[in-house]
């Protein structure tokens, strides 16, 4: 038995505080719900989240500095919904530019 106590895994345990801080340390990295593999995961996906965020919110500036041009000029609203929704007049023939893979060549500005 006095080899068990000399034994130089558990001298460190012998103290109540490391052997607390041991059993804490072991308890937050797997054993919790909030472990921190699932922490991290977290961490991850709320970065792409914020870049997706970021990515969205120049898109709405985008679409709201159109929106004033098309709304404030008549003629612009024309061209607008003429271009982008291939609106046409009565006894009038639209032709639609693609390339080879069917997708249009004015959509590739973006």
């Amino acid at each position: 038995m006095s080899e068990l106590k000399n034994h130089w895994l558990l001298k460190p345990f012998r103290n109540f505080y490391t052997a607390t801080l041991v059993a804490w340390l072991v308890w937050v990295i797997g054993l919790d719900n909030n472990n921190m593999r699932i922490v991290i995961s977290n961490r991850m996906k709320m970065m792409a989240l914020e870049k997706e965020k970021s990515i969205l919110n120049e898109k709405i500036k985008l679409v709201n500095k159109e929106r004033e041009e098309v709304l404030g000029n008549p003629k612009m609203l024309e061209k607008w919904a003429r271009e982008t929704y291939l609106m046409r007049r009565p006894n009038e023939d639209v032709y639609v530019i693609v390339d080879e893979n069917n997708t249009l060549l004015e959509s590739k500005k973006e």
